[in-house]
């Protein structure tokens, strides 16, 4: 990012976009203890970040670093990228605060709907990535056969994710990775209940299809 950053919590923000650590919350809010944020809800934490209690926003920040960059992950392949979402989903929560509606969902939700559009929107501009740009994970089998096999898998099923459209990585990451229900994976990526199941339909017929023999 352009601006002076300022790291809290596992991601930045232009410092020209917060308040000061000292700064007095608006007008009619109380600034919370440490332990109320630590306890505090998500949307109790949005609130507060709202009102301009910007550690309250580095709380829920914390919360959902790891879940935004996962889903950054599954949808552009990229490492470097996945940090940029995550980065961008915060950055873009912390402007629109005020403007959450909890009538309309989780925060969560809400968090991982940023973020996959962002993903969305940097997959379809980026190249396709090469085999070896998948970031690699610890194999745990002690059997060096054993673990070479596990990571020809994993090369295979991340080149197999990877040829998928940006839209069906993002439903398997909603749906698959992060657990949501199918009414809260579809309103994360604006779509009906019936287009996401088609989404999630084409993937799985996809990878079957990519995969097949290969990984029984």
């Amino acid at each position: 990012m352009p601006n002076a950053l300022l790291s809290i919590a596992g991601w930045e923000a232009p410092i020209t976009e917060r308040s000061s650590p000292d700064a007095a919350p608006k007008a009619g809010a109380v600034p919370p203890l440490a332990r109320d944020r630590a306890a505090a809800a998500d949307a109790v934490l949005l609130g507060w970040a709202a009102a301009g209690d910007r550690l309250a926003f580095d709380q829920l920040a914390t919360r959902h670093l790891p879940a935004l960059y996962r889903i950054g992950l599954r949808i552009t392949g990229s490492a470097a990228e996945a940090e940029e979402v995550a980065q961008e989903a915060l950055l873009r929560a912390w402007r629109n605060a005020a403007r959450f509606d909890p009538a309309r969902g989780q925060v969560g939700t809400w968090l991982y709907s940023i973020a996959s559009h962002a993903a969305i929107d940097r997959a379809r501009r980026a190249a396709p990535l090469p085999l070896d740009a998948a970031p690699e994970t610890a194999d745990p089998a002690p059997d060096p056969e054993a673990a070479l096999a596990a990571r020809e898998r994993q090369a295979l099923l991340g080149a197999a994710l990877r040829e998928l459209p940006p839209r069906q990585r993002a439903a398997l990451a909603l749906s698959h990775d992060q657990g949501l229900s199918g009414a809260e994976a579809a309103a994360a990526l604006s779509i009906s209940t019936r287009a996401l199941e088609g989404l999630l339909r084409r993937a799985r017929f996809l990878l079957a299809s990519r995969l097949r023999g290969i990984l029984e």
